[in-house]
C-alpha cells in the first residue's frame, strides 16, 4: 500500500467519523442543518473513497466531483433554510 492510499484511507474514515457524529446531534435535537452536514460529509467521503478505491484514471475522475459538488451545495440549501426558518 502507498502512502496516498493510506492517507486517502484515512481522509475517508474522518469524513464518516465527522457524519456518525452530526448523525448523532441530529438524532438528539432533530435540527434539520445536522442532518446536511451529516449528508454532506458522508458523500465526501463516498467520493474520497471512490477515488483511493476504485483506481480511476485520472481523466475519467471528473465526475466523482460532482458528487463533491452535491455534498457542498447540501450544506448551502441547508444553510439557507436555517437562515430563512429564523
Amino acid at each position: 500500500m502507498s502512502l496516498i492510499g493510506f492517507l486517502s484511507g484515512a481522509v475517508t474514515l474522518g469524513f464518516s467519523v465527522a457524519a456518525l457524529f452530526f448523525l448523532r446531534f441530529w438524532r438528539d435535537t432533530r435540527e434539520e442543518l445536522f442532518l446536511a452536514f451529516a449528508i454532506a460529509f458522508l458523500l465526501l467521503g463516498v467520493a474520497q473513497a471512490i477515488l483511493a478505491l476504485g483506481g480511476v484514471p485520472d481523466e475519467l475522475r471528473s465526475w466523482i466531483y460532482l458528487v463533491r459538488l452535491a455534498a457542498f451545495l447540501t450544506i448551502i440549501v441547508a444553510i439557507l433554510r436555517k437562515n430563512r426558518a429564523a
